[in-house]
């Protein structure tokens, strides 16, 4: 039987001094056959050059470059008109697969024809510290029915994919398009639902599947505003409501449960900022989206809390025996949290 097709898009926008290493990781994936797809979007550096030197010594790598500067969505979008592989990966230029991680997702789908999405665990490389070094082994995978996989991330309001580690099978890409200009930081999150409003989900544990670079310049970073990053994560979900919500169980469950959380993380915010004695209006930003998106926001106790800290005034709740227990649960949640994430994906 011969090897899965993977077609792997690499959008580039100045990053020449990390694009020989992000495709060493994509061409010495094993147990698939492999076509990389570099776009290099007008960068201002010698991206283009790199891409053509590759592509020269292997042939499995294809370079684009445009001649203006198109942004990450559209180039993404031509990457996937462009692929002709049986399953899909984007990877950004400063990014890495790591070994094994393409068979393993390819051969989940091949074992599982109605899973449309496969993802695993992305490690984080930070600036100036040395490369994470992947290990562990694969210890199975979850399946998810794609609408049980929405339920939990409308309970949550957040992204659990940083991106090069999920793996999309074409077909399914084809059928609910490309990524949507209108969620500008957020159009992976509105991906991943619509694919699993059609498609089940599944979950490698055990091994990492990519190695996603935290920089001034990532996505995980370059959303600093927190009130807009709440309306850019409400924005993935609202248009994915529009557009698939005929496909969903009880679809305005979800969008009252989604909007409750992405409230109730607004107030904490909201409560923080005040602890932390800011006076720079913050707090009412924050407090004005909960209550702009959730009805019912002064229902929920984060409102309560947030109400008592302003009576106390800015800085003055961390003195405060009640507050400083809320936000040692708060802390433990939200570590509790990440283990979970850790272990099982969601």
């Amino acid at each position: 039987m011969s090897a899965a097709r993977v077609s792997v898009i690499v959008p580039c926008y100045g990053y020449a001094h990390l694009l020989e290493g992000c495709l060493a990781s994509v061409l010495s994936q094993q147990d698939v056959e492999l076509e990389a797809l570099i776009i290099d979007d007008c960068s201002p550096d010698g991206s283009a050059e790199v891409g053509r030197a590759i592509a020269a010594r292997d042939g499995r790598v294809q370079v684009r470059r445009h001649r203006e500067n198109r942004g990450l969505i559209a180039t993404a979008n031509e990457g996937l008109q462009w692929a002709r592989g049986d399953y899909v990966v984007l990877l950004s230029a400063d990014d890495l697969l790591t070994p094994g991680s393409l068979g393993r997702a390819a051969a989940v789908m091949e074992a599982n024809p109605r899973v449309g999405l496969v993802y695993g665990r992305a490690l984080y490389a930070r600036q100036q510290r040395p490369l994470p070094r992947p290990g562990g082994s694969w210890r199975g995978t979850a399946v998810w029915r794609g609408q049980d996989w929405i339920q939990r991330r409308c309970r949550t309001a957040c992204n659990c994919i940083s991106s090069p580690e999920a793996v999309v099978r074409a077909g399914v890409q084809r059928q609910v398009g490309g990524y949507d200009p209108r969620c500008r930081h957020t159009s992976d999150l509105n991906m991943w639902l619509r694919i699993a409003a059609i498609a089940d989900v599944a979950h490698i544990r055990g091994v990492p599947q990519a190695i996603y670079r935290i920089h001034a310049d990532s996505m995980l970073r370059s959303q600093r505003d927190p009130v807009l990053e709440l309306r850019e994560r409400r924005a993935a979900f609202d248009r994915f409501f529009q557009e698939c919500g005929a496909r969903l169980r009880q679809p305005g469950r979800l969008q009252a449960m989604t909007a409750r959380a992405l409230a109730r993380q607004a107030l904490w915010q909201a409560s923080r900022a005040i602890d932390r004695g800011r006076r720079d209006g913050l707090s009412d930003a924050l407090a004005g989206f909960a209550l702009e998106t959730c009805p019912e926001a002064r229902r929920l106790r984060e409102w309560h809390g947030l109400r008592l800290r302003r009576l106390l005034g800015p800085g003055r709740s961390g003195a405060c025996p009640a507050f400083l227990a809320t936000g040692a649960g708060h802390r433990l949640r939200s570590r509790l949290g990440d283990v979970r994430w850790r272990l099982t994906g969601l």
